[in-house]
């Protein structure tokens, strides 16, 4: 079934604003600005189906963001950084900016997961210059096909089971094997990530991260995981994968 329907609308879950990123957002000071901003920008972007560009060729800067949503630049600027911070943005070296969960808020269909693929594929393009404004230059392959994800995984858990082996290195190229080329700004955040947890943990997650479908930003549902686990006080592997039990069986 082809999926060729123009979609200018959100479909928000009731528990949007319970989400993770949003209790951050929300909580920092001017929080709830940086929530209108977000909102609007999803809005605005629904038009190139979540690629915010002035009019296909010309990026916003802060003074016509500032414009269009009613906040000063000076609030703009603080909450672009803050998005991206939150992964909720990435900004390319031409100035388009992804709303990188807006295909969680189109609406269900069956073709919901590939177009999930396709727009992230599309970002990456983008940014590697093979699609000039927004528009695709060829057909779009799954970087990393399923019958591979059963080896991957276990060749994580026996790098697990040698921990004091592993570097950040290894955390790099375990990424990558998962989920694609680290940007350096994800980079960045993997370094974070590494400096405040067990790399037995941060592996655990990354394995939680492969497993799930449709996961656009690896990277922000990881720090995700941490932080849920941080606030349960959750600190060993064996732990984790006992919380990890657990919440499967909720839902199962």
């Amino acid at each position: 079934m082809s999926d060729n329907k123009r979609y200018y609308y959100l479909k928000l879950k009731e528990n949007f604003f319970d989400s993770d990123e949003m209790i951050v957002l929300e909580s920092m000071p001017d929080g709830y600005k940086y929530s209108n901003i977000l909102l609007k920008l999803y809005l605005r972007s629904l038009k190139y189906e979540g690629r915010l560009m002035f009019n296909n060729r010309i990026p916003f800067n802060s003074q016509m963001l500032a414009q269009v949503t009613r906040h000063s630049v000076g609030d703009i600027e603080k909450a672009v950084q803050v998005f991206k911070d939150l992964s909720l943005i990435e900004v390319l070296d031409n100035g388009a900016i992804y709303m990188l969960d807006i295909q969680n808020f189109i609406g269900k269909s069956s073709t919901e997961g590939d177009r999930k693929r396709k727009y992230r594929q599309k970002i990456e393009q983008e940014k590697h210059g093979e699609i000039e404004g927004g528009q695709t230059s060829g057909q779009m392959t799954d970087k990393y096909p399923p019958e591979l994800e059963l080896e991957k995984e276990q060749e994580l858990e026996r790098e697990l089971e040698q921990e004091q082996e592993l570097d950040f290195g290894q955390i790099v190229v375990y990424y990558e094997r998962f989920f694609g080329e680290v940007s350096k700004e994800n980079r960045k955040r993997l370094k974070q990530l590494a400096n405040r947890n067990t790399i037995s943990l941060l592996f655990e997650a990354m394995r939680i991260a492969n497993k799930r479908e449709n996961v656009e930003v690896p990277i922000a549902y990881i720090w995700q995981i941490l932080m849920k686990w941080q606030n349960k006080g959750i600190k060993t592997l064996q732990e984790a994968k006992e919380e990890q039990e657990e919440f499967n069986e909720d839902f199962s």
